[in-house]
């Protein structure tokens, strides 16, 4: 693709309004911009990454047996009155009437419809297990927006919803999304801790945390490297710990790490199916409650705190299974020549081996397509000038090291390949 054609407005300078480091980058990279407090556009390389995590989710809860549907993003009061919730979640539910002065929110999250879905449609244990997820814009009247897309008001999640006969059958449904979680947060390229939490506004009787590992996180995680045992400081009744207190699985001594919450999964049990009378036969013909479970994945936050734990004082640096672009072609000439046809026979034999690529068309000085190059933050760029492609030789720089490989233009695209799988695999 190129570059010359996207809408990339890129920033020199930090943005006053930016706090931490991936709201910076990705106003800088022009990934997003922002409309109002907490509400954002996705701007193409923005909304390429949030795609490529999102095919990621779709693709390993596909695997799970899970049925995608897409629920709308206004609800009637009605249904969020039958669980207590319509006063219960307080000001951050966003409350509006329609023109005959009927009450709606935005969802902020989907029981109540799915379960209304569910009581309708589904009325025999033969119809059991089921799980339902969506990958849909919710909205949230945070008090405070701020961080990006760490804290916005609108966002883009992932919420799935499972449906089973018994608590066996749940903690079955439970496992195997614990399960996909953990292969999504490892094929997106970062390194995550899931913790024990608690279970907050959505109640239930067990949760587990997706933290990604990051030392600009919000939340403060205690850690034992002798066992798997991770839990968030209030669960682990380690509040304001400062390291050395004994692992409860173990007795080994916990350390406290920071961590950004990207997923949340929870055991409902019946607390949904019973409020609103979700219940199926059984084999006996006798109404029994569905046993319930949600997971949540925020997208976006996903991408931001990829950004927190992948970055450098030049900017992103993207794991490769969900960069906007796997390889950045930069001609180091803007004008038609040899410079640029090589650079565009480049592109065209990539692309045809499957890779995403970007290529810097733009009549621009060197110095600008590498500023901007490292600030976007593809995985690998490969830089083509007039000297090197007269001795028959480019340039191959690996993004994350700096480390730079020289290479005949014909051998380009078996090494990126060669290189890119290893990145994915």
């Amino acid at each position: 693709m190129r570059q010359s054609g996207l809408l990339i407005p890129t920033l020199r300078d930090e943005p006053g309004e930016a706090e931490i480091v991936s709201h910076k980058l990705m106003l800088r990279a022009g990934l997003i911009r922002k409309v109002a407090a907490g509400v954002y556009t996705y701007l193409p390389l923005g909304l390429r990454v949030i795609r490529k995590v999102e095919r990621i989710i779709r693709e390993e809860l596909n695997k799970t047996g899970a049925q995608e549907v897409l629920m709308p993003i206004a609800a009637p009061a009605e249904l969020w009155q039958e669980t207590g919730r319509w006063d219960f979640y307080g000001k951050e539910l966003f409350r509006l009437k329609d023109r005959h002065e009927r009450d709606f929110c935005l969802g902020p999250t989907h029981e109540e419809i799915i379960t209304d879905l569910v009581r309708r449609e589904v009325r025999s244990y033969r119809q059991l297990p089921a799980t339902f997820y969506q990958i849909q814009t919710k909205f949230r009247d945070e008090i405070r927006p701020r961080f990006g897309l760490m804290r916005g008001r609108e966002f883009i999640m992932k919420d799935a919803y499972s449906f089973d006969a018994d608590d066996a059958g749940a903690k079955e449904s439970y496992r195997k999304m614990y399960e996909a979680y953990r292969t999504i947060f490892t094929r997106c390229g970062l390194t995550f801790r899931p913790v024990e939490a608690d279970t907050g506004l959505i109640g239930g009787t067990s949760s587990h945390e997706f933290m990604v590992l990051a030392d600009t996180g919000e939340d403060g995680i205690a850690v034992c490297d002798a066992c798997e045992y991770a839990a968030n400081v209030e669960h682990a009744a380690v509040r304001n710990a400062t390291g050395g207190e004994a692992c409860p699985r173990c007795a080994k001594p916990l350390r406290i790490v920071r961590g950004i919450e990207v997923g949340h999964v929870f055991m409902l049990g019946t607390k949904y199916s019973e409020k609103m009378k979700a219940v199926y036969l059984d084999k006996q013909g006798q109404d029994r409650a569905i046993v319930m479970g949600c997971y949540g994945i925020g997208v976006g936050r996903t991408a931001a705190a990829a950004i927190e734990q992948n970055h450098d004082a030049k900017g992103i640096i993207w794991p490769a299974p969900i960069a906007p672009f796997h390889v950045h072609v930069l001609p180091l000439a803007g004008k038609p020549g040899a410079v640029l046809d090589a650079a565009h026979a480049l592109e065209a034999e990539l692309e045809k081996a499957g890779m995403d690529v970007l290529l810097d068309d733009r009549d621009e000085r060197p110095g600008v397509k590498f500023n901007d190059a490292d600030l976007i933050g593809c995985p690998y760029h490969v830089v083509i000038g007039d000297k090197g492609l007269k001795d028959g030789q480019i340039e191959l720089k690996e993004r994350r090291t700096g480390a730079v490989t020289k290479l005949g233009p014909a051998d380009a695209a078996a090494r990126l390949k060669e290189r890119l799988q290893a990145a994915l695999s």
